[in-house]
């Protein structure tokens, strides 16, 4: 069983490989188009590799699509447990305490 990167990669790779078999083309066929090797390709596709932005937007390119259809709906669970599950809107609140208690004491 081939090792999976991530939730998200299977996800995204699974996207990519959706549009490719719609329109008919080979992993070679993409490679060319995308000047991205079949082989790295079909890891990503796969789910054993996770593309870099610059590899989405090239395959998206050549695929004729908004690469943004690939990322949409996945959010960083899908990338597996995080050390810090601390939000924007988490910092911003601890911040205004401790300035608050500051201003007390």
């Amino acid at each position: 069983m081939p090792k999976i990167h991530s939730a998200a990669a299977r996800e995204i790779g699974g996207r990519i490989r959706a549009v490719r078999q719609e329109l008919g083309i080979s992993l070679e066929d993409l490679g060319e188009l995308s000047e991205i090797s079949w082989t790295s390709i079909g890891k990503i596709e796969r789910g054993a590799s996770s593309p870099t932005a610059e590899t989405l937007v090239r395959l998206a390119s050549a695929l004729e699509v908004d690469p943004g259809m690939f990322l949409s709906g996945i959010s960083s669970d899908a990338y597996g447990q995080r050390e810090r599950q601390v939000s924007v809107r988490d910092l911003i609140r601890a911040r205004g305490e401790q300035q608050r208690a500051r201003e007390r004491g």
